[in-house]
C-alpha cells in the first residue's frame, strides 16, 4: 500500500482550485494526470519583469515594468475592429496602451484617469509612439505583490493558457507535504543541498536562465532523488530475481556441434565470449535474465539459437519473439535450414494463424513436440501453453520495460530470459533500463565484412541520385530509401514516401516497391517478400525498415532529409546494407544548410560504424529526452533527471543503491522507511512489492 502520506499527491488534478475534467484533460496530456505529475515538472523558461526603465529609455521589443500616470482614456472606437487607447505617461515621455476587444467599463475601472499604476508588457514602436498591448499584468503601485516580477513558463498544449499553469503548478506545490529526509546525512552534506520539500519549491521560483539548468544544486538534489529510486528499485528486482531459484541447464553439446558443422563461417572470439557467460548462466540453479547487446550484423541470432539448443538438449522447449511478424518470419526462414540440420522442430505463431490450424500448433506446442516456437509477443499470451519451457529469447525488444519482464517472469516454471538488442544504448541508459540484468557484448563484426562508404550529398543533387540507383539496379544491385514521411505534410518540407515512390517508379516501373506503417501487416509482408527474392529491385520505405530486416543483397542505402533523423536510427538504417561480402555505400541526402547539431550527426556516420561510440555521441548531442522518444520506448522516463548531464549522479546513485542492499535488504531501519516513500514517490511500487515486508 501506498504511504498515506502521498495520498495528496496522487489525487487526480481536479482536486486542485479551478481545474474541471476539460483543463484537467488539458494538463494530463502536456504532462499527466496527478498532482504529483505537476510538481515533478521543471519550468522550461522564465519571464524576468524586474526591469523598470523609463518610458525613454525602453528598447523595442522590451520585457519591462513601468510606474506611469493615466492620462486619458481615448473615445471608445466605433467599429469592434478598431482598438480602445489608453494614453499614460512618466516624467520622460508617452505611452500608449491598446486593447483589442475591450470592455471600456472594465478599462475605466482598472485604469482610472489621474492614478499611478503599474504596467507591465512588451514595448512597441508604432508611427513614432511608444505603445503596449494588451499589457500583461496591470497593478496599484501600492500593491506590487500583485504582480509577480518572476514567472516560471512550462510546456502548454492548444487551450491551455500560461497562467492557468502556473496556478495548477502553485496549487500543487500546497498539497506537497513534508517526507521523511531519504537521503544520506554525509551525501547532503557534502553537496550542501537543501531537503526535498525545500528543493521543490525552489525549483519552481526561478529568476534567470542559470536557475533553469539542470546542474544548479536544486535540480541536481532532485534529480538524485529520481535516479536513486530507479537504481534502488532495479537491484530489489535483481536481489528478488537472485532469490529465486531457477533450473540448471545444461546440454550435453550434441544438437551443438551439429550446428556449429552446418554453419557457413566461424563464430567470432566475442560470439564465444557472450555464449559462454549465457551457458554459464543457464547452468547455475539462478535464473538467468541476461542482455546481449550487438552492432546491427554483429551476429546474435546464432548466439541465441544455440543458447536455445543448450535447453532442447535437457528435453526442454524455447521461445523466440521477434517485435514484428516479418522479423519472426525472417527468423523462421534463416533459422529453418539449421534446424533441419540438428533434427530440432521449429514453428511460427503470429496473428495471422486462426481457427483450427492455430489450435493445432497450440495442441503439438503443450504436447512438447515444437521445440523450438518463433513469434511475436503473442505467443506469451494465456492459450498458449508450452510443454516444458526452459528459455526465452527477446528479439530487439529496447521497447520492453522492466514490468513486462517482471510479468514474463511469473508464466511457467520461470524460463531463463535472453534479451537482445541490436540498438547500441549508452552506458547510462543502459543502468536505467537493465540495471536488473546481466549484459553482455558483440563488439566485433563477421569475417568478411566490408566497411559501408558512408556519403553526405544535398538534396539539390537528388537527379544524380537517381541516375546512380538506375545503374546499380541495371548492375542488379538492390537499393533502400528511405524517407520520414507517409505522405506530404503542410508543416515539413519533406518528400513524401508515395511522391518518391511515384518518381522512380516511372524512372524503373514494377522494380520499386513501397512500404509504410499504414498498410496492413499482410501487404508489407509481401512487398518485403518480393524484395528479399529479388523481384523487387528499389523499396521505398519509411523507418519500418530501421529494426532487422535482412536482405543480404542489398547494397545501397539512401536516407532522405537525414538531417531529420536521430543518430542511433541511421546509424540502424544503415546496417540494412553491408550485409555480405559486397561492397556497399550509404548516401545522407539534406537539406542545406544544416545547423550545427546535424552537421555535427552526419560526420560521426562518415567516421565511424560503431554503434557504442554512435550512441554515446547520440545521447551528448540530443540529450536524453529526444532520445527518449517514441523509438525507445522502453527507457524509463525520467522527469527531473537529465541523464546527458547526470551521469555522474547516476554512477553514484547505482553504489548508494548497493550500499543500501547490503545493509537493510529490507528497508526496515529509519533511512529504509523512508526510501519507501521514495520508491512509492517515483511509482516504483513493483519494487517496494517484492520487500518481504512490503
Amino acid at each position: 500500500m501506498r504511504p498515506t502520506i502521498l495520498n495528496p499527491l496522487f489525487a487526480d488534478i481536479t482536486v486542485l482550485p479551478g481545474i474541471g475534467p476539460k483543463i484537467a484533460a488539458l494538463i494530463g496530456r502536456v504532462i499527466g494526470p496527478r498532482v504529483v505529475d505537476l510538481i515533478f515538472m521543471p519550468p522550461a523558461n522564465v519571464i524576468d519583469r524586474s526591469a523598470r526603465p523609463t518610458i525613454a529609455e525602453a528598447s523595442h521589443g522590451q520585457l519591462a515594468t513601468f510606474l506611469v500616470t493615466v492620462d486619458h482614456h481615448n473615445p471608445p472606437p466605433k467599429g469592434r475592429r478598431l482598438p480602445y487607447k489608453v494614453v499614460c505617461s512618466d516624467e520622460t515621455g508617452f505611452l500608449t496602451l491598446i486593447f483589442f476587444h475591450a470592455r471600456s467599463e472594465y478599462l475605466l475601472k482598472t485604469l482610472p484617469e489621474g492614478k499611478k499604476r503599474l504596467v507591465s508588457g512588451k514595448i512597441e514602436e508604432f508611427n513614432g509612439e511608444r505603445q503596449m498591448v494588451h499589457p500583461d499584468y496591470i497593478t496599484d503601485p501600492e500593491k506590487p505583490e500583485d504582480m509577480p516580477l518572476y514567472e516560471p513558463v512550462y510546456p502548454l498544449t492548444a487551450g491551455l493558457s500560461a497562467g492557468v499553469m502556473r496556478k495548477s503548478v502553485v496549487n500543487a506545490l500546497k498539497r506537497a507535504p513534508e517526507l521523511p529526509e531519504w537521503q544520506d546525512a554525509a551525501w547532503l552534506s557534502k553537496h550542501q543541498w537543501v531537503d526535498w520539500h525545500a528543493a521543490l519549491e525552489e525549483l519552481h521560483k526561478p529568476t534567470n536562465q542559470t536557475d533553469l539548468s539542470p546542474l544548479t544544486p536544486i535540480r541536481k538534489r532532485l534529480a538524485y532523488d529520481e535516479l536513486l529510486a530507479n537504481q534502488l528499485a532495479l537491484m530489489l528486482i535483481r536481489k528478488a530475481r537472485i532469490k529465486t531459484t531457477g533450473r540448471a541447464i545444461a546440454g550435453n553439446g550434441s544438437l551443438r556441434a551439429k550446428a556449429n558443422k552446418a554453419l557457413t563461417f566461424d563464430l567470432t572470439n566475442a560470439q564465444k565470449h557472450v555464449l559462454k557467460e549465457v551457458f554459464d548462466d543457464m547452468k547455475s540453479p539462478e535464473r538467468m535474465v541476461r542482455l546481449v547487446q550487438g552492432d546491427v550484423g554483429s551476429g546474435k541470432t546464432i548466439v541465441a539459437f544455440l543458447a536455445m539448443l543448450n535447453a532442447i538438449e535437457t528435453g526442454a522447449q524455447a521461445a523466440f519473439m521477434s517485435p514484428t511478424e516479418i522479423l519472426a518470419r525472417q527468423h523462421m526462414e534463416s533459422l529453418a535450414p539449421l534446424a533441419t540440420a540438428t533434427g530440432i522442430t521449429l514453428e511460427i505463431l503470429t496473428g495471422r494463424d486462426k481457427g483450427q490450424a492455430r489450435n493445432e500448433k497450440l495442441q503439438r506446442l503443450a504436447a512438447g513436440e515444437i521445440d523450438i516456437l518463433i513469434g511475436t509477443h503473442a505467443i506469451f499470451q494465456e492459450t498458449v501453453v508450452f510443454h516444458d519451457l526452459a528459455i526465452a529469447v527477446i528479439d530487439e525488444q529496447h521497447r520492453f520495460g522492466v514490468h513486462q519482464r517482471i510479468s514474463l517472469t511469473q508464466k511457467g516454471p520461470r524460463p531463463d530470459l535472453l534479451v537482445m538488442t541490436a540498438t547500441p544504448i549508452p552506458r547510462t541508459l543502459a543502468l536505467t533500463a537493465y540495471g536488473d540484468m546481466e549484459v553482455s557484448q558483440i563488439t566485433e563484426k563477421p569475417p568478411g565484412r566490408k566497411p559501408i562508404d558512408t556519403r553526405t550529398i544535398p538534396l539539390s543533387r537528388i537527379s544524380d541520385v537517381i541516375e546512380g540507383v538506375k545503374r546499380a539496379v541495371a548492375k542488379g544491385e538492390q537499393v533502400y530509401w528511405v524517407c520520414p514521411l507517409v505522405e506530404e505534410s503542410d508543416i515539413l518540407d519533406v518528400t513524401a514516401v508515395e511522391e518518391r515512390f511515384e518518381t522512380l517508379k516511372s524512372e524503373l516501373g514494377d522494380r520499386v516497391g513501397i512500404v509504410h506503417g499504414r498498410m496492413s501487416g499482410p501487404d508489407k509482408d509481401a512487398v518485403m517478400e518480393n524484395f528479399f527474392d529479388g523481384a523487387i529491385s528499389v523499396l521505398i520505405a519509411t523507418t519500418v525498415i530501421e529494426v532487422g530486416v535482412n536482405a543480404p543483397n542489398a547494397t545501397i542505402m539512401i536516407i532522405e532529409h537525414a538531417e531529420r533523423f536521430g543518430l542511433a536510427q541511421l546509424h540502424q538504417l544503415r546496417g540494412r546494407v553491408g550485409r555480405s561480402d559486397k561492397k556497399s555505400s550509404c548516401l545522407l541526402l539534406y537539406k542545406a544548410p544544416l545547423g550545427e547539431t546535424a552537421t555535427a550527426r552526419l560526420k560521426i556516420l562518415r567516421e565511424t560504424e560503431d554503434g557504442f561510440i554512435i550512441a554515446e555521441e547520440d545521447l551528448r548531442l540530443r540529450g536524453a529526452g529526444d532520445l527518449l522518444g517514441a523509438a525507445q520506448s522502453g527507457f524509463p522516463q525520467f522527469k527531473l533527471a537529465d541523464l546527458s548531464v547526470h551521469g555522474e549522479l547516476l554512477a553514484a546513485a547505482r553504489d548508494d543503491a548497493k550500499m543500501i542492499i547490503e545493509r537493510d535488504i529490507e528497508l526496515k531501519g529509519e533511512r529504509g522507511k523512508a526510501l519507501r516513500v521514495l520508491l512509492y514517490l517515483f511509482n516504483r511500487d513493483d519494487a517496494v512489492k517484492l520487500l518481504s515486508a512490503g
